[in-house]
């Protein structure tokens, strides 16, 4: 009978790539934290959205509209154009009627009184991303720690001259 050796695994490539990918979503999630933060928590500066477009976009089963305008900040400084309000839908405005509404320097919108749960996605994404990366990490942490075997004698070997 053989005795079991075991074989050194090293991560694999596949193993790297999700790292990789986990990586990305890490950066991708940062970059956003900021800005679903301030939404989350009603920071930014605040003003009035006037709606002036409803745009929306048809999926088999599925309508997907929101409203783009103009936001005014409330000492009339800082005025947007062609601005989406977050979470809008077609019942949400009529043209022309306004909303106050808080800009925290995102690019494609403003947001509404209530903020946003964006972060959640955000969290998801970071999360997501650690668990990636520490997968081939906590592996190799693993691996470090165990303790290595000595090589099996062969039977009937004698190391004596």
């Amino acid at each position: 009978m053989k005795p079991s050796v075991r074989t050194a695994r090293r991560v694999s490539a596949f193993e790297m790539a999700l790292a990789l990918g986990g990586l990305l979503l890490m950066l991708l999630a940062v970059q956003n934290a900021g800005a679903a933060i301030a939404a989350l928590r009603g920071d930014g500066i605040p003003g009035t959205f006037t709606a002036r477009r409803l745009d929306c976009i048809q999926h088999p089963g599925h309508e997907q509209c929101s409203w783009t305008g103009t936001f005014r900040s409330r000492d009339g400084r800082d005025v947007r154009q062609d601005i989406g309000f977050y979470g809008s839908e077609r019942g949400t405005f009529t043209a022309g009627a306004t909303s106050p509404a808080f800009d925290t320097g995102r690019r494609g919108h403003v947001y509404g009184p209530g903020g946003s749960n964006e972060w959640v996605v955000v969290a998801a994404l970071l999360l997501a991303g650690l668990g990636l990366v520490a997968r081939p990490l906590l592996w190799l942490v693993a691996r470090l720690r165990r303790p290595r075997r000595a090589a099996p004698v062969p039977v009937g070997h004698d190391d004596r001259p």
